[in-house]
């Protein structure tokens, strides 16, 4: 079965994973909520070298996001992302995101490289550098104190809960420097008392429409 292609109400598209039975991205917005959420509540887009670790690269929505705002103000991003159940390099190319020359330019590698293998994908140039791991997040070893944001975007808790667990999150934790950001579009009461646990500093945000996101970060 192949992921249905489903149009958000900014116009532009996410899927509906067959499995799941959840979409990519928010309903109100794909492109909406990659920029609003993750590249704004963590700071990044003003962030002078960003590092991004990422739970859930999904669509790569969040990393154009990221892309295009780093070379519009010139500065270098650095990205690392998991993804666990990667869709097929044509159904990448489903997906649109309203992205300048160079980074679609970008894009366009990373799906070439992405059909071609091998894994992990790992590319690099004068933008910065991506690396997309394909593996389970449970079993990943994360970066110490290196990611200056965190974009925690598996499906869903309901349906996916192993990413949400507290031995992810405080692998996280130990993966931000101090003062780094994590934002999830989840505000499940459970998610939100497992991140103070391991020690975020936990506060609930306005989103989009009716939806309410989490930040956290990690103290200085």
């Amino acid at each position: 079965m192949r992921p249905e292609l489903l149009i958000t109400q900014d116009g532009s598209p996410t899927l509906v994973h067959p499995h799941f039975q959840e979409a990519y991205s928010s309903r109100y917005g794909a492109w909406t909520q990659a920029n609003a959420l993750y590249l704004r509540l963590t700071r990044t887009h003003e962030h002078p070298s960003p590092r991004i670790l990422e739970v859930g690269f999904g669509l790569g929505m969040n990393f154009r996001a990221a892309l295009d705002s780093c070379l519009r103000r010139g500065v270098p991003l650095d990205y690392l992302g998991y993804e666990a159940f990667p869709v097929e390099a044509e159904v990448l190319g489903w997906v649109e995101a309203p992205l300048t020359g160079g980074a679609a330019r970008v894009w366009a590698e990373v799906r070439a490289a992405w059909a071609a293998g091998p894994r992990p994908l790992v590319l690099e140039g004068g933008w910065g550098r991506l690396e997309v791991r394909f593996e389970d997040v449970t079993q990943a070893a994360f970066p110490r104190e290196w990611a200056s944001a965190i974009y925690l975007d598996p499906f869903s808790p309901a349906v996916n809960p192993e990413p949400w667990g507290l031995p992810v999150l405080r692998s996280l934790y130990a993966a931000a420097t101090p003062g780094a950001y994590l934002a999830t579009y989840s505000v499940a009461g459970r998610l939100r008392r497992a991140l103070a646990a391991v020690g975020f500093e936990v506060e609930k945000v306005p989103g989009v429409g009716k939806k309410a996101w989490t930040r956290a970060w990690r103290p200085l």
